[in-house]
């Protein structure tokens, strides 16, 4: 399987960003995704994940913030962010079974 992942940009503290990861192949309804993140000096770091049936998962510090979802007609995952903090700046990687990396799209929060 191979991922795309869009949808990252400019955003200010507050507002909201979706993004968007495209995976090619029908293995892609039986794989767990994830989203993940890197902020410049820091490491990779889980944000949420979702099973391949559906129940998602987040990292305490998104909780209530960010949605995971799929939908396995487009055989895309998506990250819903909202009240994104300056904090939340990173580049923003999509993951299948926790082994196939996406190439990544950079979320700046910023005024």
């Amino acid at each position: 399987v191979q991922l795309q992942a869009s949808g990252g940009g400019l955003v200010q503290p507050g507002g909201s960003l979706r993004l968007s990861c495209a995976a090619s192949g029908s293995a892609f309804v039986t794989y767990d995704m994830a989203w993940y993140r890197q902020a410049p000096g820091k490491q990779r770091e889980l944000v949420a994940k979702i099973t391949s049936r559906g129940v998602p998962n987040y990292a305490d510090f998104v909780q209530g913030r960010f949605t995971i979802s799929r939908d396995f007609a487009k055989n895309t995952v998506y990250l819903q962010m909202s009240s994104l903090k300056p904090e939340d700046t990173a580049v923003y990687y999509c993951n299948a079974a926790f082994i196939i990396w996406g190439q990544g799209t950079l979320v700046t929060v910023s005024s």
